[in-house]
């Protein structure tokens, strides 16, 4: 069976290598398409780097329009050149539906789209749009699927690979310490985000915060993991921050190696600060207690919050439906709010608990691996059409 995959970020990634590792598990694979690390891993060929993809933001997208344009024509002629059997696209929609309306408009290849677009929270428009070029929308969040057939799609909902990632044993986690020097100290997390973009607008804040909160715990040591396509913007970002954090960056490490690093990590934290995202799920799934905090261009904020039709944009609330985990977004991304909502959860780390095990429950935890789910229903999708 002949797979065209499109990743184009750090989160799509790990679902797109636990979706091929479910996929060859079921019989012969053939791969071609766009990822990073993890995907070629399994056994993908990048077309190109995925990092060129990882750009958020309304405002932020508009240098990179041409280039993007171009990387958009070109991948859609490498998949009808490829001639697959299916067409999955993960996340990154505004770069992989236009790939998939270009294919559309010269096959009739069927097309997955894995997370479906958060129509919940913002710009509901966006199913019925998508549903003009994707057949099948495999979904991370439980309540989810309804809104995707609703607009005229298929839907499974198949979990989150977080849920059934190995986190780091007890071993694992005193030789991390002892391989960098932490001793018994007790171990911030700071995650500013996996886009360059991101890095340079939050690492400022993220080290401004800092100050108090080591002025008043002087022995916290800080644990800053990053990925491979930020490492030198971070190093620069955090250069200045009051403290020099451990910054766990994978360039030279096998990607096993460097997924034992991050659990490790993980694994020790007594709380963490992170960007809105993905890792939030990371976090509940090693049981470490957090604050999200993120913002945007200023033009891009204003335009997200006007359409904006939930509180918060943390999955662990979401999902838990609780608030439990605080968040510093938008105008509130600052050090000001930032630094007393970290000391209070370094103060109160079992607040966030039953949030984070609820979490793992609902998106799978326990269950089949959500990556081989995802992989069962793109075949059973294939073999209902034929």
């Amino acid at each position: 069976m002949r797979v065209f995959l499109i990743a184009g970020e750090a989160s799509g990634d790990r679902l797109g290598a636990a979706l091929m590792a479910g996929l060859k598990s079921l019989g012969p694979m053939e791969f071609h398409g766009v990822g990073g690390p993890l995907m070629e891993d399994e056994g993908l060929e990048s077309l190109f780097e995925m990092s060129e993809l990882s750009v958020m933001g309304i405002v932020e997208v508009l240098p990179k329009y041409r280039h993007l344009k171009r990387r958009i024509a070109e991948t859609a002629r490498a998949a009808l050149d490829f001639r697959p059997d299916v067409i999955i696209s993960i996340d990154s929609p505004d770069f992989c539906l236009r790939v998939a309306k270009l294919v559309k408009a010269e096959s009739d290849v069927r097309t997955v789209h894995y997370v479906a677009p958060s129509v919940w929270a913002w710009r509901a428009g966006r199913a019925a749009k998508m549903a003009r070029v994707i057949d099948h929308v495999l979904a991370i969040l439980p309540f989810e699927p309804p809104l995707m057939r609703a607009a005229g799609m298929e839907c499974d909902f198949v979990g989150h690979p977080v849920v059934s990632e190995p986190q780091a044993d007890a071993a694992q986690m005193a030789a991390f310490r002892v391989r960098h020097g932490l001793g018994e100290a007790p171990v911030l997390l700071v995650l500013p985000g996996s886009r360059r973009g991101e890095v340079a607008r939050l690492a400022p804040i993220f080290g401004r915060a800092l100050e108090p909160v080591l002025a008043r715990q002087p022995d916290l040591r800080i644990v800053v993991p990053t990925t491979a396509n930020v490492s030198d913007t971070l190093r620069d970002a955090v250069a200045d921050w009051p403290q020099v954090p451990v910054i766990l960056d994978p360039r030279g490490m096998k990607s096993a190696d460097y997924r034992i690093e991050k659990a490790a990590a993980f694994g020790i934290a007594k709380a963490a600060l992170a960007a809105s995202g993905t890792v939030s799920l990371e976090l509940a799934a090693a049981d470490t207690p957090m604050v999200i905090a993120y913002d945007v261009n200023w033009i891009s904020r204003q335009i997200i919050a006007a359409l904006l039709k939930v509180d918060t944009l943390t999955l662990v609330n979401l999902v838990s439906e609780t608030r439990d985990v605080p968040e510093c977004n938008g105008r509130f991304c600052t050090p000001e709010r930032i630094a007393p909502a970290l000391m209070d959860v370094l103060d109160h780390p079992d607040r966030q608990r039953e949030a984070m095990r609820l979490t793992m429950e609902r998106l799978g935890r326990g269950g089949e691996a959500p990556g081989l789910r995802a992989a069962k229903a793109v075949l059973a999708g294939l073999d209902a059409q034929d």
